[in-house]
């Protein structure tokens, strides 16, 4: 039976939710009836089977839009199948290295039962959004690596197929 997945983020510039919008193009090609939406725009869960949470990553901290969304949703996000995701990196050794979730990022959700957590690495364009210093300090790039997402993707969709989930009405 298909689940109702929400593959909810929270992202500043825009990486994070490309990341989403492919792990929710894979469950949605696996059968599933996936949205991806941004985190602070969520305002119920009741609709959904299992939740898929991303955060993109700065300094290591997940993103305040994420960080609200557990505290709003705590109890239901516990009730519920969860995976998690960070984006961030701008290193391909990093990126490839399947690094755990921050301290941060583990703070925040703990105790929520989350079933796999997987970093991916991050964009950072010449143009973007960010204090001047970060465009000094960083590299500019594309460091995700779309196979390991979309892998991901199909990981979560052959834990939802094993699952048993109410019919929706």
């Amino acid at each position: 039976m298909s689940a109702r997945v929400l593959v909810a983020y929270a992202t500043k510039l825009g990486s994070t939710a490309e990341i989403a919008e492919a792990i929710a193009q894979v469950l949605r090609d696996g059968g599933h009836r996936a949205v991806a939406r941004p985190a602070r725009e969520v305002t119920s869960l009741d609709e959904y089977d299992a939740v898929v949470l991303g955060s993109a990553l700065y300094a290591a901290y997940w993103q305040r839009d994420a960080h609200r969304f557990v505290e709003r949703f705590r109890e239901q996000l516990q009730a519920r199948p969860l995976w998690l995701f960070s984006g961030g990196p701008l290193d391909r050794r990093m990126a490839r290295a399947d690094q755990p979730i921050t301290p941060h990022g583990a703070e925040i959700t703990k105790g929520l039962g989350a079933r796999a957590h997987h970093t991916f690495g991050g964009r950072l364009r010449p143009d973007a959004d960010v204090a001047p210093q970060v465009l000094q300090t960083h590299r500019f790039g594309d460091f995700r690596d779309w196979q390991k997402i979309v892998e991901y993707g199909y990981r979560i969709g052959r834990e939802l197929d094993r699952m048993t989930f109410p019919p929706s009405g």
